[in-house]
């Protein structure tokens, strides 16, 4: 059974925010709040709580199209190739954002994204998830909970999460009522390509 633990956004608190990471540090999930949609995540570093989270999606692991949250910019090249200045501006300009971006991966990403090529990159405009990150020392593995049903593809009410995730997950934040419209994915490889358009604005670009 998960717990389901309030933080708030504009001042997140320090023990509870400690208890979340001590639970990804111990190979756990965690549903949390971002600048769009609830996500569900793990510590980046964790082989077998990689692997629950592409079961629970239904994905097997190598094609797994997972984001990388990030607390900033300074760990970007841990995981990414080297990218030139306007790339590098129109991250500047974007982050933290509603948006995900999609980078040449280097040869540093964990072993379980050793054959990835690419990698996708978000930064949200949330405090709690940020902080989360920077608490932990790593990214944090990201995929969005989406409902069954098409009309309500995202769930707002942390609550309702709680209820439908409780036995799957092990945490779930309490972080307010989420977005219901996912960020907008952007293919920075080469030239700028939108892959999909969410919350995110393309006047960034």
């Amino acid at each position: 059974m998960a717990q389901f633990i309030t933080i708030y956004n504009e001042n997140p608190n320090p023990r509870q925010i400690a208890k979340v990471v001590q639970v990804l540090k111990s190979g756990g999930l965690v549903i949390y709040p971002t600048d769009t949609v609830y996500g569900l995540g793990c510590d980046i570093t964790n082989t077998k709580a990689v692997e629950k989270i592409a079961k629970i999606k239904g994905v097997k692991l190598e094609k797994a199209n997972f984001s990388f949250i990030c607390n900033d910019l300074s760990h970007l090249s841990d995981y990414v190739k080297q990218i030139d200045s306007s790339t590098f501006k129109i991250l500047k300009r974007a982050l933290p954002g509603p948006y995900t971006f999609i980078l040449p991966g280097s040869k540093n990403l964990p072993k379980v994204f050793k054959k990835k090529k690419t990698v996708g990159i978000r930064i949200p405009n949330n405090n709690i998830i940020r902080t989360l990150v920077e608490e932990l020392g790593n990214p944090i593995i990201s995929t969005s909970i989406r409902d069954e049903d098409d009309v309500l593809e995202y769930t707002t009410d942390p609550e309702l999460i709680f209820e439908k995730w409780q036995a799957i997950v092990d945490v779930v934040i309490n972080g307010g009522y989420g977005d219901n419209e996912a960020s907008t994915v952007i293919d920075l490889t080469e030239e700028p390509t939108l892959v999909r358009e969410g919350k995110g604005s393309l006047d960034i670009l």
